[in-house]
């Protein structure tokens, strides 16, 4: 398997990950850099190809949610660069994706007055090649390549991505958060136990404090400030944190009696309203249950931001967009706010390298707004995380649920990939990687396969497992359910056509296998048919017909038998008790096993209807053989021996389920 980061290996911000499995390819999400205003701000898609044939070298683009550095170089790739193959994203991402591309459009062509941008109608275009991708749905690509969505919290629609082709099979999260909040719930995904798990790693080295105590931190710090006459400006996106901070105010105003006006800005109020309404399948247990008395989302204290209140005196609060202070209404505030003592910023995300926010964060007290503009810093800053990304406790649970065999770290800075890499290596013992932008990684991954167990086998393994319990329970010591258990079987490889199976030993017949000599080969010396006699002696001395075996001599054969009920089956059959003697009612099983199968082509014994046969046993197709004990055979239970040959599984499948539904 191959992974190369085109953008967010070891750094934060321009999400997109090439991943080449079981020989195809799949983009994981396309975003752009906040920190960058030129070319360096898209992913290098030049890395792929420089001539500009994108289709036929990528089978699949998978936007993970809507934010912009994974999202925002979406309309560039298809539109301008000619990427036209399926894109595929949750429905809350589809619909909420090209509102904030066309905001970012806006005031990136419109008030930057930047050129060569993607324009609406490239927007537009870009939507129409998305295909919906569903919670736990699985969606087939192509004949071979599978995509299945889990729940990763974080925003509205975020989506961890499990994608398989063949034997070889990779999760990639995007952002998540395990931790459940105000209005979504936490990530969770089966254990899967993919070939690579590639991990965002955002807050790495963080353990955050109790959500509680950052809550009551979050509100003295808003009160105080504005008690003491000061704005408040809390820069944010505009669906996520923004409904988790803006229920927060409002139940603290609500309870508290608060008059200070509450501001959002952009009217994204209303906006948000509709998809969380359209989506509320996608928010918390609470916010469902409470839905349909009171919307948690329309807010009595928060009122819609306008752009001349900047200037009013007296204490206020903004929730301004976008988050890290970039561009838009937080970096005009900011810039009006920031020379005041008495104001407060309070940043509640993580801010990408290059940003204002990053700059302020970092404690510059003089910011270059941009090449014309300085502003001083002397509002007071506080660093408040809110973030929706996991935490580095969170990142470890993610690995022990999915079970992965390898871990590829990405979107995250460097020095917290390293620290978190060897946690990883030490606690899961597992290869854990963390390569930079446009570094090829080459993973070597196992060969799994699956096959198909045998109830035979299911049930011994089970009842062992049981055994084990009970005698754990005899000790006094505590037992889990069984969720998993050891099995010990022999594992017949299948040829392409047939699907392995896992068998009881007890079921396989060894010695039916053919030895061949070394050297001996196809012309039938002594050596070879030395060996094939011997095979069928075998054969024979279990009860399996001469009748064409030398068709299947050298294959291996499987042995079974299947014990009903005898006076059960009597009763069916209109039996007289005189006559249920056990190899009575074992002939009686055979005789009307036989009946059914005559009335499928396929399943037609030899001798067909009428002729001379043997009674004790029943010849289907080249090996396939149902008999009756032998009277040398020592059980007290009435039953049927079957055996069939490998090559003729298929055709033993359809006779098994008819002498199920004879036997019961």
């Amino acid at each position: 398997m191959k992974v190369v980061p085109l953008g967010a290996g070891q750094d934060v911000g321009r999400s997109c990950v090439l991943v080449t499995v079981g020989g195809k390819t799949i983009m994981f999400d396309c975003g752009m850099h906040m920190g960058y205003n030129d070319e360096r701000r898209f992913p290098d898609f030049n890395y792929i190809t420089t001539e500009g044939d994108f289709t036929s070298r990528i089978d699949a683009v998978v936007i993970t949610h809507f934010h912009l550095d994974h999202c925002g170089a979406l309309p560039h790739f298809t539109e301008q660069r000619g990427y036209h193959g399926p894109i595929y994203m949750t429905p809350p991402t589809k619909a909420i994706c090209p509102i904030l591309l066309e905001d970012y459009r806006k005031i990136t062509v419109e008030r930057k007055g930047e050129t060569g941008f993607f324009t609406s109608q490239h927007i537009k275009d870009c939507m129409k090649k998305v295909v919906p991708l569903h919670l736990h749905e699985t969606v087939w690509v192509d004949d071979e390549l599978e995509l299945r969505a889990y729940y990763a919290g974080h925003v509205l629609g975020a989506a961890m991505v499990y994608a398989r082709c063949g034997n070889e099979s990779v999760v990639y999260t995007g952002d998540y958060n395990m931790t459940p909040d105000r209005h979504l719930g936490a990530a969770w995904i089966d254990k899967v136990r993919p070939d690579v798990l590639i991990t965002e790693t955002t807050y790495g080295t963080t353990i955050r404090d109790s959500k509680r105590a950052r809550e009551r931190d979050f509100l003295e710090k808003v009160h105080s400030c504005v008690m003491r006459g000061g704005k408040v400006l809390i820069p944010c996106f505009a669906l996520g944190r923004a409904q988790e901070l803006c229920i927060l105010i409002e139940t603290y105003w609500e309870r508290m009696g608060l008059t200070v006006p509450v501001y959002f800005s952009a009217g994204l109020t209303e906006k948000a309203n509709r998809y969380y309404k359209l989506f509320i399948n996608w928010t918390n247990q609470k916010v469902k249950e409470s839905f349909v008395d009171r919307n948690p989302f329309d807010f009595k204290y928060i009122k819609p931001w306008n752009r001349e209140y900047v200037d009013l005196p007296g204490p206020m609060v903004l929730f301004a967009t976008p988050g890290m202070l970039h561009i838009g209404t937080s970096l005009e505030v900011f810039r009006k706010w920031a020379p005041d003592e008495r104001n407060m910023l309070i940043m509640p995300g993580y801010c990408v390298a290059g940003t204002v926010g990053a700059k302020v964060l970092s404690g510059m007290k003089v910011v270059d707004i941009d090449q014309y503009t300085q502003v001083s810093v002397n509002i007071d800053v506080q660093n408040l995380s809110f973030s929706a990304h996991a935490d580095a406790k969170g990142i470890m649970e993610l690995i022990r649920q999915a079970s992965p065999r390898n871990v590829v770290l990405v979107h995250g800075e460097k020095s917290r990939m390293t620290y978190l890499k060897s946690k990883i290596m030490s606690e899961f013992g597992c290869p854990c990687y963390d390569p930079a932008n446009g570094e090829l990684l080459e993973i070597q991954t196992g060969q799994d396969v699956r096959a198909l167990m045998s109830d035979q086998l299911f049930r011994a393994s089970w009842e062992k497992e049981q055994k084990k319990r009970q005698d754990s329970s005899v000790l006094g010591e505590s037992t889990a359910p069984i969720t998993q258990m050891p099995v010990r079987g022999v594992l017949l490889l299948g040829d392409g056509r047939r699907v392995p199976r896992l068998l009881d030993p007890s079921e396989f017949d060894l010695d039916a296998v053919p030895v061949v000599a070394s050297g001996s080969g196809s012309n039938g010396d002594d050596d070879s048919g030395g060996a094939l006699k011997d095979s069928t002696d075998e054969t024979l001395s279990a009860g399996v017909l001469p009748t064409q075996h030398a068709q299947t001599s050298g294959s291996i054969v499987f042995r079974t038998r299947k014990v009903f009920d005898g006076p059960s089956l009597a009763r069916r059959l209109g039996l007289m008790e005189s006559e249920t003697a056990r190899i009575d009612v074992s002939k009686a099983a055979l005789a009307a096993i036989r009946e059914l199968l005559l009335l499928d082509p396929k399943t037609c014994p030899a001798g067909g209807d009428g002729e001379s046969v043997d009674a004790s046993v029943i010849a289907v197709g080249g090996s396939i053989r149902v008999s009756v004990p032998q009277s040398t055979e020592e059980c007290d239970l009435p039953m049927v021996n079957i055996s069939w040959a490998w090559e003729e599984e298929e055709l033993a499948t359809q006779t098994l389920a008819v002498i199920n539904r004879v036997l019961g």
